[in-house]
């Protein structure tokens, strides 16, 4: 019993050294004149290894006053997302992206089976009869990341000690298969970063 409570002494104590060096990132991303740019992407990856990953119980883009909602969505490798049409009119979803191909054609309703995001990257996401229509999955193989709000800013929480590439990505940049990188140290403070992006006429609808 003494060895048992040894460990599990021991254990606890690991914790809480792992959870005092964790740190928080904040991230304020905007554009080259300074305005704040919601729904940025913003991810860590670590310089050496990968960090665990499960794939998000449940996504959804649906498709309302034929625009997709949201816009922008986050998901993990491995997320199956459904594509739920909520308008009076059928709609033609697809994608042709290099993470993503596929295709739900003219439909009402919940399509029956979601989609499985498998591969890391950004997916475009297109209306085959409404052309105004425009949504973007990004889908990332890290479990740190965040998405910009109306201010710009978003954190990420409980980032271990190391090396790290931040990246952040906006539909409004002119290559929308790559975001902007670069190399973020992380010890135990918690850290602000500024990031400006020169991004051309945003793609995306006024948030409401």
């Amino acid at each position: 019993m003494r060895h048992a409570f040894l460990l599990s002494s021991f254990v606890l104590s690991s914790l809480g050294a792992v959870a005092a060096h964790a740190a928080t990132v904040s991230v304020s991303v905007s554009d080259a004149a300074g305005q704040p740019l919601s729904r940025a992407v913003v991810s860590l990856e670590p310089v050496a290894g990968k960090l665990p990953i499960k794939p998000m119980p449940s996504a959804e883009v649906a498709q309302i006053k034929r625009q997709f909602k949201p816009q922008v969505n986050v998901v993990t490798v491995g997320t199956a997302v459904s594509f739920p049409n909520f308008d009076t009119v059928r709609h033609h979803v697809y994608s042709f992206s290099p993470a993503k191909t596929f295709e739900l054609k003219l439909y009402a309703g919940v399509p029956e089976m979601p989609v499985l995001f498998d591969k890391p990257g950004i997916a475009v996401i297109g209306c085959n009869i409404h052309d105004q229509m425009a949504a973007w999955i990004v889908v990332v193989d890290t479990p740190l990341y965040g998405l910009t709000g109306a201010d710009g800013r978003t954190r990420i929480n409980a980032v271990a000690a190391g090396s790290y590439r931040l990246k952040v990505w906006h539909p409004g940049l002119s290559n929308t298969t790559d975001g902007v990188a670069s190399a973020l140290t992380v010890g135990a403070s918690d850290l602000d970063q500024a990031i400006r992006l020169n991004v051309s006429n945003s793609p995306l609808v006024p948030l409401p």
